[in-house]
């Protein structure tokens, strides 16, 4: 009972556009978000794009819906943070060689596919990225710690989105799948846990990061969305084809969503606001529209384009986990209160929770609760790919003492044990997000650092890369060293 399963997969998570950098390296092409800036948590990211007057013009990424006759493109004269990152494609040997002293017994990592097909609709893949990933993977299994790798996390070919702004295109379904075909067959004998799409439901608060679609159509977008829905489905097929002992489970951004007070009118606003999660879920674990959105389709006047034989990919697709990301908790509610906001989502302040620099409220209950809701609607395992607290962290003469990593990490591993032994949740894995500092997607940013690996990086782009342990990292140590027996 004070214990996690005897197989539970400890490690941790990265994203290769966040740590890898070597951007323009090894026949990589330009991914949506090599064209992003820094930013700060009071400052937007701005992609940069040349206007049709030929002149540069920064929008913010966040608000990117148009490209007005532009191509977005590289700028000498601007800072991008992902193209040198980490530079985990150069020090990926001494990263995991420390991921192995903390004793991780898998990590997730995602594919950068512009290294695979540079332009995303090549004829053929890249092979000297495929080597690139081949290397990685024989590292982390010399160490026998398990690849579990996202297909697509923030990672859309730059070039999809020039040629048929991405997703919103059926074509785009080929090209993915194609890739996936690759990645399946070149690796078959080395990874057995993938995900299709990092957050998809993270569309909705920001197109182009999630899907590289440059667009606020919800006509549009719905239909991008549909279209990841068949390739996820085609990818969960082919997968299973290829690799019959793989599993392959889908991405989304949780975050429960409770109701202001026992109002009924609050209590129904939480309840539909859940649906923008849930319908996710909905179709990619059970195969098929929820009825609640046909109907909201139906209200706003958008119709999904289904070629015939969707229905029965999207039925037959279905995905054997749920991994997913939970960093907070939302409020919503009629009253006109003080709002809290936090990856990607924002609600009314929650006079229970604290927050982080970031204002994202922190709540570790609320990731017991996640568990329950999930797995008590689809039964199916579960796995924690992202969780941690972003936080500036600074160095001692004797080290970086990030205790209040440490009792976030605590209290949120308490609510999973409690989610697995008190109330029966079938978790698979914890894999905390940033296990190595990395660049934040949402501000481009180092300051926000994650990590139990402190890296010398810096928003002025200063540092020499140099890896040093945080506190943290021999308290994670003993955590997987004693299975959670200690927590």
């Amino acid at each position: 009972m004070n214990s996690f399963p005897k197989d539970f997969l400890w490690g941790g998570a990265t994203a290769a556009n966040q740590c890898e950098g070597a951007y323009n390296v090894g026949g990589k092409g330009l991914s949506i978000m090599d064209v992003a800036t820094g930013g700060t948590k009071s400052t937007p990211r701005y992609v940069t794009l040349k206007n049709k007057e030929g002149n540069k013009e920064k929008v913010p990424m966040f608000d990117f819906h148009d490209l007005n006759g532009g191509q977005l493109e590289v700028f000498n004269d601007e800072f991008y943070p992902n193209h040198e990152a980490i530079d985990f494609y150069h020090h990926y040997k001494e990263d995991i060689k420390l991921f192995a002293e903390m004793g991780f017994k898998c990590f997730r990592m995602s594919i950068a596919w512009t290294r695979i097909f540079p332009n995303g609709n090549d004829e053929e893949p890249n092979e000297e990225g495929l080597k690139f990933y081949d290397n990685v993977f024989d590292e982390l299994l010399k160490y026998n710690i398990q690849p579990v790798v996202t297909i697509s996390h923030y990672e859309t070919p730059l070039n999809l989105t020039h040629e048929w702004n991405s997703w919103v295109d059926r074509r785009n379904v080929d090209c993915y799948v194609k890739y996936c075909k690759v990645l399946f067959e070149r690796y078959k004998d080395k990874v057995k846990y993938w995900m299709t799409f990092n957050e998809i439901n993270g569309i909705e608060f920001s197109p182009y990061l999630e899907a590289g679609v440059i667009s606020n159509n919800k006509q549009e977008v719905m239909q991008a969305v549909h279209h990841q829905f068949v390739a996820s489905a085609k990818a969960v097929t082919l997968c299973h084809e290829i690799i019959p002992d793989a599993m392959i489970g889908m991405m989304i951004a949780y975050a429960p969503i409770y109701p202001y007070s026992c109002n009924p009118d609050d209590i129904i606003m939480a309840k539909i606001d859940m649906r923008s999660i849930n319908f996710y879920c909905d179709v990619m674990c059970r195969g098929y529209y929820p009825s609640y959105k046909l109907k909201e389709f139906e209200r706003e006047g958008i119709v999904i384009h289904k070629e015939k034989g969707d229905d029965d990919i999207l039925r037959l697709g279905t995905v054997d986990y749920i991994g997913f990301s939970y960093y907070q908790s939302g409020t919503v509610g009629t009253q006109e209160l003080e709002s809290s906001s936090g990856n990607m989502m924002s609600g009314l302040k929650n006079p229970y929770l604290k927050e982080s620099e970031w204002g994202w409220p922190i709540d570790a209950m609320g990731l017991r609760i996640s568990l329950n809701n999930l797995y008590d609607r689809y039964q199916k395992p579960l796995f924690i790919v992202e969780n941690g607290l972003g936080a500036v962290d600074q160095k001692e003469n004797d080290g970086i003492h990030d205790v209040y990593r440490i009792d976030y990490l605590e209290k949120h591993m308490k609510a999973m044990k409690d989610a697995i032994n008190l109330d029966g949740v079938d978790l698979m894995g914890y894999t905390p997000w940033g296990c190595i500092d990395l660049i934040s997607a949402s501000t481009g940013e180092m300051a926000k650092r994650y990590g139990m690996i402190y890296v010398d990086k810096h928003d002025d782009n200063t540092g020499d890369l140099h890896r040093e342990k945080k506190d943290s990292f021999e308290w994670y140590k003993n955590v997987i060293e004693s299975n959670g027996l200690n927590i």
